[in-house]
């Protein structure tokens, strides 16, 4: 597993910027959407691009345009919800890896626990030196 985390920021900018551009996007379709509402005389917050297409019965192009447009929006929003499930599970993944790493090196720090009594027969808890191993003894 590689821990690049320049690429990693990078990916994550990334994101950012399509999260913003989704949102304008999101925002001009509501007001797309209001204004054919006012048009078409319905109530904007029932209108749906299903019915837009079903209204565009008499303008089969349109209606194949917008058709066409809708199904890509789907097959896109379901492979981006797919993307984000791996990347969740990814970033899962590296926080449980990185708190492994932490506990291991916090282990490493300790080191190993010496086999010394004190007169009342319990575990002193002595730790070894640094080096592990005392030649002297």
């Amino acid at each position: 597993m590689k821990r690049n985390l320049q690429r990693l920021e990078e990916v994550n900018t990334a994101e950012e910027r399509v999260a913003s551009d989704l949102k304008n996007l999101e925002n001009k379709r509501t007001r797309c959407l209001a204004d054919m509402s006012a048009v078409l005389g319905h109530d904007r917050e029932l209108l749906t691009v299903t019915q837009i297409i079903d209204l565009l019965a008499n303008q089969p192009k349109e209606q194949k345009q917008l058709q066409e447009a809708k199904e890509l929006l789907v097959r896109s929003a379901t492979r981006m919800q797919q993307l984000n499930e791996q990347i969740q599970v990814l970033l899962q993944q590296a926080l449980e890896m990185t708190e492994f790493d932490l506990t291991l090196f916090r282990s490493l720090k300790g080191g190993p626990e010496t086999a010394n009594y004190n007169r009342n027969a319990y575990n002193t808890g002595d730790v070894l030196p640094s080096s592990g191993f005392d030649a002297k003894q």
